[in-house]
């Protein structure tokens, strides 16, 4: 997401531009996300003192991000604690919010839908992330860091033979197909996605269909691009738009023809009090943010997926080869 910050010059109280995220939504200010300035060239950050505890969803992107958080942190000098793998968005923002971590990584889309409660939706990336960044740190005291230009948004797949097959290239499409033939319309979703408003309940409404209960298998996140690939319990699945699982199996996107979902774009999200006392922990994630598109999470994520690489090497790998390590 491209996202203006403001730094106070030290002589005259000018405020500066300070970095423009390039791609994806547009410029964007800090309101109601505290600094998310970088680190200028050549400054030295110190956060030697400071312990921080980083939390990571289950899965890979989110523990990718994680790790790149956490030794990103160190490099800075901070003292990190793991706690990575927590499994659904409710179980890693209580933790955020009890204390129990201090840092993880979020989607804006998330945060306005699952996290804020809001039903409508904001389609401009930017203003998602200000509005997102405003009410979180003003009703839970959350702030949302620097975001990244990637959309890992919400989508549905289908593997590209059965897609051809049934004639089914979006969610239009689908909507069509429960109507004349419900039992090529079998759908392969984790749990969280089959609950929550900007899933599958709101998916169905926005396109006015509903799937019956039988068609609808349950799985672990990372099972369902193999079962979609062999098309035994579904012809369709939940995925993530920067999964590099997609082009590997050959899967096809399905169009979101109405718009249906939001920019999910990710940032760190960290509890006003520890920025507060460490506020050069925003700066440590300023010039990250900026490297992360669709492309490079992509990548990263297909080097775990399918390389077979650890989330901690590929983060290792990211950070050096852009000289943030």
């Amino acid at each position: 997401m491209r996202t203006t910050t403001r730094r106070l010059a030290s002589a005259i109280g000018l405020i500066i531009l300070a970095s423009v995220l390039a791609a994806g939504c547009g410029s964007g200010g800090s309101t109601g996300g505290g600094n998310v300035g970088g680190a200028a060239a050549g400054e030295q950050l110190n956060l030697s003192g400071a312990r921080i505890t980083v939390g990571s969803k289950e899965f890979t992107e989110q523990l990718i991000l994680g790790e790149i958080a956490v030794q990103a942190l160190e490099k800075a000098g901070a003292t990190v604690q793991r706690q990575p793998g927590l499994v659904g968005t409710n179980a890693v923002r209580e933790a955020l919010l009890s204390g129990k971590v201090d840092l993880y990584w979020e989607y804006t889309g998330t945060g306005w839908t699952a996290l804020l409660g809001h039903q409508d939706p904001i389609q401009d990336s930017r203003q998602l992330y200000e509005a997102v960044a405003k009410e979180d740190l003003e009703r839970n005291g959350v702030r949302w860091l620097a975001p990244a230009p990637a959309d890992n948004t919400f989508a549905l797949a289908v593997r590209r033979e059965a897609g051809e097959v049934l004639g089914v290239r979006s969610l239009s499409g689908l909507a069509a197909l429960v109507d004349l033939r419900p039992e090529n319309a079998t759908l392969c979703a984790a749990n969280e996605f089959l609950q929550r408003p900007d899933g599958l309940p709101g998916l169905q409404q926005a396109y006015g269909f509903q799937l019956p209960a039988g068609s609808i298998t349950e799985l672990p996140l990372g099972d369902i691009y193999r079962a979609v690939d062999e098309g035994d319990r579904c012809n369709f699945g939940e995925v993530f738009l920067t999964d590099g699982r997609i082009a590997t199996l050959g899967l096809t996107v399905l169009d979101d023809d109405k718009n249906f979902f939001p920019a999910y774009n990710p940032a760190p999200t960290v509890r006003r009090d520890v920025l507060d006392q460490h506020p050069d922990i925003a700066k440590v994630f300023t010039p990250i943010a900026e490297k992360l598109d669709n492309e490079t999470l992509r990548n990263l994520n297909a080097a775990v997926d399918v390389d077979g690489k650890s989330p901690h090497d590929v983060a290792q790998q990211f950070l050096r080869q852009n000289s943030l390590l």
